[in-house]
């Protein structure tokens, strides 16, 4: 199992060691213990989600407001998705950059999400099929959106005409958020992960 850090802090691309043989493919989705190594934090397991969309289907920008916030380790099951994870998080000093991924079935790469950055992407196949691992339970008043076609973020979706929720289409941008204080600062989300590692 590879694990690298991205452009992003704190967000990580896993590449799994497959195994193929005449009976088909075998890998390890998640290692805690490799993951806890290369990312120097601990990785609770709280919820599992799972979503399938059709091909254009953009959903994100989406956040958790910190605290609780909400890791995830999200990886394509089926078909293929265009992944991206962008730092939100006010006084960061990768504020507003992105990091892009390629998430597929066939090369079972996976991202890693810490808690105060956003996260989204679009459906390059009818039928993709996403799972996330979430560090903490869905709870209605905690999330926030973004809009994932603000001008400002000019995100490399490479689709023309996405399929968004009302919701996501409606969602404020990346300044407008920071403005109406919705956004998680560097310093909540370093203190969060420090208090989380104390507990391991």
């Amino acid at each position: 199992m590879d694990i690298v850090e991205l452009a992003v802090p704190d967000a990580y691309r896993i590449t799994p060691t497959r195994r193929p043989d005449e009976r088909g493919v075998f890998h390890e989705t998640m290692r805690a213990r490799e993951l806890a190594a290369a990312t120097g934090r601990r990785f609770p397991v709280a919820q599992a989600n799972h979503s399938v969309s059709r091909r254009g289907v953009l959903r994100g920008l989406h956040g958790v407001a910190v605290p609780p916030g909400q890791a995830k380790y999200v990886s394509c099951l089926r078909g293929a998705v265009l992944d991206i994870v962008v730092d939100v998080r006010v006084g960061s000093p990768a504020y507003g950059t992105c990091a892009v991924n390629r998430l597929d079935a066939g090369s079972a790469v996976a991202v890693f999400v810490a808690e105060g950055l956003a996260h989204g992407f679009v459906a390059l196949t009818d039928g993709a099929t996403v799972g996330y691992l979430c560090s903490t339970a869905y709870e209605d008043t905690e999330p926030y959106e973004l809009n994932p076609l603000d001008p400002d973020l000019a995100l490399p979706w490479g689709c023309a005409d996405p399929i968004l929720s009302a919701k996501d289409r409606a969602a404020p941008t990346l300044a407008e958020a920071a403005a109406a204080g919705l956004l998680p600062t560097f310093r909540q989300c370093r203190d969060l992960y420090a208090a989380a590692d104390a507990l391991a």
